[in-house]
C-alpha cells in the first residue's frame, strides 16, 4: 500500500496530499502484503459528553472545528443527540444522552467527558476481526452493513483499554455526511473576522492511560491483534521528576497515520500525572489527544483569543543553553515560542513544535496536544520534564499532588 494509496476519503476531501501529510503527521511508507489487520487512518473520535450541543458549540468557536452532520430524535434517534464536526482530516462525534437511560448516561457519570470510541479506516472489516477474533480479542459487533440513499457502510467494533472501543469502518461505498441515520447539518456560527480556515488539519496521535502493570499487555495487543509495531519507549529519568514518575510505549500502524502511546504509572514521591487521571477518570482511557497543525503560532493565538488555557512554561526553559544548543535553528525565533509557551524538541530527523492545554472538562482529565511536525517522528522527548513539571504545578493546585 503506497502512501497515496493510505489516504483516505477525509483527506482527499480536506485537500490535503501525500506530501502535506507526511510532515503533518509522520506518515512512512509499508508494504500491506503481509498485515493481517491493515489500517488505513483514522476515522472518527467519539466522544462521550455531559452536554454535546454546548460541546459542540465549544468546538466550534474554539477550535475552528465545523459541523458537518447530526443525529437525534428529529432524525430517529431517541438515545442521543451527536454531533459530527470537522478540521481538516480530524473528525469529532460529540455524543450526548438523550434519553436518561442511555448507556452514554451511565459512561458519563463513571467518567466524565472523554473519547469512548477511537474509529479507525479499515480496507476490509471482515479480514480485521477475523483476525483480532482469532487473537482472542474482545468482539464488541460483529461486520454489519449499514445503508441509505447514500450507500453502503461496513462496521465492526472490538474491545480496547478499559472501556474504550476501536470501531472498524469501511466507507469506500458510501457518500453520505457521515452514517447512515445523520442528516447534513450546518451551523448558524460565525467565525471572527480574519480567523483561519482550520486550526489543526488532522489526528496526529491518541495516548491511553492504564493501570499499573498494565502497559505491556496493552502493547502486545497492539502487536498481536492489530499488527501495530513498536516505534518508541520512554523509561527512567527520561520521563520522570523529582516527585513523580511514568512509563510510556508507542505502537503504530504500519504507515505511522496511526500512532498509540500508551502510559502507565511508576512509583515516585507524589501521585502521578497517570495516577491522577486513573482516579478520576475512574479507570484506563484516552488522556489526550494530539492535533497536527501547520501554523502552531497562529493556532495558539486562536485558541487562547476564544479562552483555551495552556500550560505554562518558565523562562527557565527557553534560557537554557544546552536546549539552544540542540534544537538549533527553527522557523521561528525563540522569542516568538517563548511568548506563547511554546516547547520545541530535535531529534535526528529533524524537530517539533508542541503544546498542551490545561484539561478541557470539569474533571482533571482530557486534554489536547498542538504538534507541528518539522521531520520529527518523535513525541518530544526532550520537553518530558517541562511538561510533567507543568502538569505537576497544576495538579498541586487541584490538591491532587
Amino acid at each position: 500500500m503506497s502512501l497515496e494509496q493510505a489516504l483516505n476519503d477525509q483527506e482527499r476531501l480536506a485537500q490535503l496530499d501525500r506530501a502535506q501529510l507526511e510532515q503533518l503527521v509522520g506518515l512512512v511508507e509499508y508494504d500491506a502484503s503481509g498485515d493481517p489487520f491493515p489500517v488505513s487512518g483514522w476515522d472518527a473520535l467519539v466522544w462521550a459528553v455531559g452536554n454535546a450541543t454546548q460541546t459542540a458549540h465549544f468546538y466550534q468557536s474554539a477550535l475552528g472545528m465545523e459541523l458537518v452532520a447530526y443525529s437525534g430524535p428529529e432524525t430517529g434517534n431517541r438515545d442521543h443527540l451527536a454531533y459530527v464536526l470537522e478540521s481538516g482530516a480530524a473528525r469529532f462525534v460529540v455524543t450526548g444522552a438523550y434519553d436518561p437511560s442511555s448507556p452514554l448516561a451511565d459512561h458519563h457519570r463513571r467518567h466524565g467527558d472523554g473519547i469512548v470510541d477511537i474509529a479507525l479506516s479499515v480496507p476490509d472489516v471482515d479480514r480485521c476481526i477475523a483476525h483480532a477474533a482469532g487473537q482472542g480479542a474482545t468482539v464488541l459487533e460483529q461486520p454489519r452493513d449499514l445503508s441509505d440513499e447514500h450507500g453502503t457502510v461496513r462496521l465492526a467494533a472490538i474491545a480496547a483499554y478499559g472501556d474504550t472501543r476501536h470501531t472498524l469502518v469501511d466507507r469506500s461505498r458510501y457518500t453520505g455526511p457521515y452514517l447512515p441515520g445523520y442528516v447534513a447539518r450546518r451551523s448558524t456560527h460565525v467565525k471572527r473576522d480574519g480567523a483561519p480556515r482550520r486550526l489543526f488539519q488532522a489526528v496526529d496521535h491518541v495516548v491511553g492511560n492504564v493501570e499499573l502493570g498494565a502497559m505491556d499487555r496493552w502493547v502486545d495487543f497492539y502487536n498481536r491483534v492489530m499488527g501495530f509495531t513498536n516505534m518508541a519507549e520512554f523509561v527512567g529519568e527520561d520521563i520522570a521528576t523529582e516527585y513523580s514518575a511514568l512509563m510510556s510505549k508507542v505502537v503504530a500502524n504500519g504507515n505511522h497515520r496511526v500512532k498509540f502511546p500508551l502510559n502507565e504509572p511508576a512509583t515516585g514521591k507524589k501521585k502521578s500525572q497517570i495516577d491522577e487521571y486513573l482516579e478520576f477518570y475512574g479507570g484506563p482511557g484516552a488522556q489526550h489527544v494530539a492535533l497536527a497543525t501547520n501554523d502552531i503560532l497562529t493556532t495558539v493565538d486562536a485558541l487562547r483569543g476564544e479562552g483555551v488555557e495552556f500550560l505554562a512554561t518558565p523562562a527557565s526553559y527557553y534560557e537554557d543553553a544546552e536546549l539552544r544548543a540542540r534544537i538549533g535553528e527553527v522557523r521561528a525565533p525563540i522569542e516568538e515560542l517563548q511568548a506563547r509557551g511554546v516547547l520545541v524538541d530535535r531529534d535526528e530527523d529533524g524537530y517539533l513544535l508542541q503544546i498542551f492545554t490545561k484539561p478541557i472538562g470539569d474533571r482533571p482529565t482530557v486534554f489536547f496536544e498542538l504538534i507541528e511536525r518539522h521531520g520529527s517522528l518523535g513525541f518530544g522527548i526532550g520537553n518530558f520534564k517541562a511538561l510533567f513539571e507543568a502538569i505537576e504545578r497544576e495538579q498541586e493546585k487541584r490538591g491532587n499532588f
